[in-house]
């Protein structure tokens, strides 16, 4: 029988250079095998798949069909479904898988509308197309340039407990931790703040350790050095799930925006991930909708056929 071929890029998200920000593969699957002869790509080939490609995440889109103004109105909003998965196993929430499936899709032309509704497991986001850059002079804005807007569910963080309160690895010791904190969230990252950026950008965790630590990951987190064009730093670990750094981790701005938007009196603010590839991300929290908004750049860097 032969074998079916779905089209895939590897995109870069969160920056505006090749191979920097957080690399994402992006496969479209017109057809997950129903009407073509094909057997349904299940699970276990999504997961191969994913390890075949080994990077930070693999996301997997079927067209769901567009979602319109009405009756004979033009398409506003295109619809796909969407899943996640490291090389390692599936995730439950991915920024810059989405953001970097958003770019794909409108950048390549195959969505002809600025707005796309992924349905995932964990319920509906939005991605959208906003042309130039926030830090774009007035002449860049004329130019072809865009950015993908994330629109994602803020994630409350409180503060642990005595009795929630875990140890903090041991090669985290030599930073000078201000808060320890949990996000509230099906995947419940623990978060710390350290008293600066160098204390963020030394931090040399021990993965061994941090595997046996609760939740999806880690994020450590700092005020940005003074004068500097960003309002605070991060960085953020998974070796649960086969990230022991990630590069840039969209989802952990859920919970930090609004926590470092309450500490600086700001609703929009612009974040570093200080991975070794960095990325920037654009953010805007709405207290009383409960969202957070969420921009970036994202570069195609490969396109390509995969076979099932």
């Amino acid at each position: 029988m032969p074998k079916r071929a779905f089209r895939y890029a590897v995109v870069d998200a969160f920056t505006d250079e090749p191979f920097k920000g957080n690399s994402a593969a992006v496969c479209l699957l017109e057809d997950d095998g129903a009407g073509d002869g094909g057997e349904p790509l299940d699970e276990r080939w999504m997961q191969a798949v994913a390890a075949e490609f080994n990077t930070p995440i693999t996301a997997f889109l079927v067209r769901s069909g567009p979602s319109d103004a009405g009756a004979g109105a033009a398409v506003v909003t295109a619809q796909f479904r969407i899943r996640w998965f490291t090389p390692v196993r599936e995730s439950e929430l991915c920024g810059h898988g989405t953001l970097a499936a958003a770019h794909y899709l409108i950048a390549s032309g195959l969505v002809e509308c600025d707005a796309i509704e992924f349905l995932a497991k964990s319920g509906r986001l939005t991605a959208k197309k906003v042309l130039g850059s926030k830090n774009a002079t007035p002449a860049q804005h004329t130019c072809s340039k865009f950015m993908i807007e994330l629109d994602f569910p803020v994630i409350p963080v409180v503060k642990c407990n005595s009795a929630e309160m875990l140890p903090i690895p041991e090669t985290l010791s030599g930073a000078s931790v201000i808060n320890e904190l949990q996000a509230v969230s099906a995947f419940s990252d623990f978060i710390v703040e350290v008293s600066s950026c160098d204390e963020v950008d030394n931090v040399c965790p021990n993965i061994a350790e941090l595997v046996q630590c609760p939740g999806r990951g880690i994020a450590i987190t700092g005020p940005a050095r003074e004068g500097s064009s960003y309002d605070f730093v991060t960085r953020f670990f998974a070796p649960k799930y086969g990230i022991n750094e990630d590069p840039v981790c969209a989802s952990v701005h859920c919970s930090l925006a609004p926590y470092w938007g309450k500490k600086l009196g700001k609703q929009n603010m612009t974040a570093f991930m200080a991975s070794p590839r960095s990325g920037t991300l654009y953010l805007q929290w709405d207290e009383e909708a409960h969202r957070v908004r969420i921009q970036g750049e994202a570069v195609t860097v490969m396109l390509g056929s995969l076979l099932a």
